[in-house]
């Protein structure tokens, strides 16, 4: 058997599938007569139900495990950027016995020749997925286990996942606009407010919350500069992306379609892996007369019963928390259905969520203010937990 590695990366990349594709593999290529119980072997890998799952979901394998013959495949050993301080910081946990067994485990690659140099060279560290999520230190055992996902942003790149009560749950987070577009934009004192920035914001937010409960999220519209911002003024640019470093188009017809595109492309290729729950989140900000207030609404695919099911349910969480935290203050968003090309194009269960009103004064502090903003993305995924 003949398998060599293929990948060294320096940080987690800019991907989207940020549960597992937004960690970087260590990645070989498989030749005639591989097998995965000889692959295991050879990088001293346990052949235990959580390993081969994960093996599985990374690589879209078949029940039968089936390799193909010059196919690269993603093993399941990250590779993290090592800090020169400690692997305890390095991986955001100070579990020390944790961290001699990584530090034994890329001395021992080192030796076998799989790996070119030593991880406190190189500044590679590898660390086997199982000393993570499988056996004493999975979330499955109620310990906690943390992720670094750098879009998220310096403040909040640092993820503890809590719970895996998601684990299994797919999300497409889409953020309206972006690139090119602003979207609907707003004045605020002397300051312009485009929707594409304050969608973002919140869609990171939600993210990172559906992140630490287990969730595999694919953040759709990407900005690789721009995480999550504790501002009231978020600045605009025009640097977006779709997920996989797309270039997201000027026209409007084709910027859909795309998005759709991308969405269906990763449904299907989770369908496959065994995926069955799959949920694409629309986050917008309307555009309305700067009288008007609105409440946050909720649109679905017409003739939808569980894209009804989760408006509705999305819906009723944040009319629950308004009743709760501003008992007087009455709520008065709606769910409808709509012909909306993001709904009516997408594949998986979607929802369309209209945030508020840019150009009304009393709606722009549920964006401007950052707690707002952090609850807004709270109660939806409270309301997608409840889903």
């Amino acid at each position: 058997m003949k398998i060599f590695v293929i990948l060294f990366a320096l940080i987690f990349p800019d991907s989207g599938w940020l549960r597992a594709g937004e960690l970087v593999h260590v990645e070989v290529k498989a030749r005639s007569g591989d097998a995965v119980s000889l692959l295991f072997s050879k990088y001293k890998l346990n052949a235990s139900d959580c390993n081969i799952s994960y093996l599985k979901e990374i690589n879209h394998l078949p029940d039968n495990l089936s390799l193909i013959s010059e196919r690269i495949y993603k093993l399941p050993v990250i590779i993290l950027t090592y800090n020169r301080i400690s692997i305890r910081t390095t991986i955001g946990n100070d579990d020390l016995e944790l961290a001699k067994k990584i530090q034994a485990y890329n001395e021992d690659m080192l030796k076998s020749g799989l790996r070119g140099s030593d991880y406190r060279s190189d500044n590679i560290l590898w660390i086997p997925y199982e000393y993570l999520f499988c056996g004493k230190n999975t979330v499955n055992s109620h310990a906690t286990s943390t992720l670094i996902i750098p879009i998220l942003g310096e403040a909040y790149k640092n993820i503890t996942i809590s719970d895996n009560k998601l684990k299994g749950n797919v999300y497409y987070i889409v953020a309206g606009h972006g690139g090119p577009d602003p979207g609907a934009m707003g004045k605020y004192n002397s300051y312009t407010l485009c929707e594409d920035e304050y969608a973002y914001d919140v869609a990171l937010r939600l993210t990172r919350n559906l992140l630490e409960h287990g969730a595999t999220v694919y953040v759709i519209t990407r900005d690789k500069n721009d995480g999550i911002r504790d501002n009231a003024i978020l600045a605009p640019d025009k640097d977006e992306v779709f997920y996989k470093n797309r270039k997201i188009p000027l026209d409007q017809v084709d910027r859909l379609n795309l998005a759709c595109s991308v969405i269906n492309e990763l449904y299907e290729q989770n369908k496959n892996a065994g995926i069955k729950k799959q949920v694409a989140v629309n986050l917008h900000l309307d555009s309305r007369t700067s009288g008007q207030r609105v409440d946050m609404f909720f649109y679905h695919k017409s003739g939808s019963d569980e894209g009804e099911k989760l408006a509705l349910i999305l819906k009723n969480t944040v009319e629950e928390k308004y009743n709760h935290y501003q008992k007087n203050r009455g709520y008065e968003g709606e769910v409808k259905s709509r012909n909306l090309h993001m709904l009516r194009k997408t594949v998986p269960v979607s929802v369309f969520i209209e945030l508020g009103n840019i150009r009304n004064g009393a709606d722009q502090k549920r964006f401007v203010l950052k707690d707002n903003r952090q609850a807004v993305a709270n109660w939806l995924s409270e309301g997608l937990m409840k889903y």
